[in-house]
């Protein structure tokens, strides 16, 4: 089997994998880097009427939560904010990570200071002083899953109810 991945200079590239799917020690290594070194993550969450909305933001990691930042009347605001729900997506489709999470919102001058900073410094973004008023949502993962291939399907699940599974 291979494992399409991306060369240094951003083009399609190929590494040998062995056969078979990762084990979940593994998976969970891989997805607790990526949110450590990632920059950015699909943010989807839903209007009260079900429509749904996608965008793009930076975020950074705390060990626990991913904080992102976004104004707090555009959709995305708006969603997180009335729902308190959200689907991350970190990763190309061949090695996805899936995060289903529950959403605290933060006015920028209540978020710690160092988390500020940490978002800031991480994401080279920094909303805190912007004319547009932003808000801070902190999204704890209830649900984690991870997979490559279809022969990683079976098991994707890493996290249920908010605990890593073994």
């Amino acid at each position: 089997m291979t494992a399409r991945t991306q060369t240094a200079d951003g083009t399609p590239g190929a590494e040998p994998e062995p056969a078979g799917p990762r084990a979940r020690d593994r998976r969970r290594r891989d997805t607790e880097h990526r949110l450590a070194h990632d920059i950015d993550v699909w943010v989807a969450s839903a209007a009260a009427d079900g429509t749904p909305y996608l965008v793009p933001l930076s975020f950074s990691w705390d060990g626990e939560a991913v904080w992102v930042a976004t104004p707090a009347e555009s959709p995305t605001g708006r969603n997180l904010a009335a729902t308190g729900a959200a689907r991350l997506a970190l990763g190309p489709t061949r090695d996805v990570t899936v995060i289903d999470g529950e959403v605290e919102v933060f006015e920028l001058e209540a978020m710690p200071r160092e988390h500020g900073d940490r978002f800031a410094a991480r994401s080279g973004f920094d909303p805190r002083g912007l004319a547009t008023r932003y808000r801070w949502f902190r999204i704890t993962p209830r649900r984690i899953q991870s997979w490559r291939e279809v022969n990683e399907l079976r098991g994707r699940d890493l996290m249920r109810d908010g605990r890593w599974l073994d």
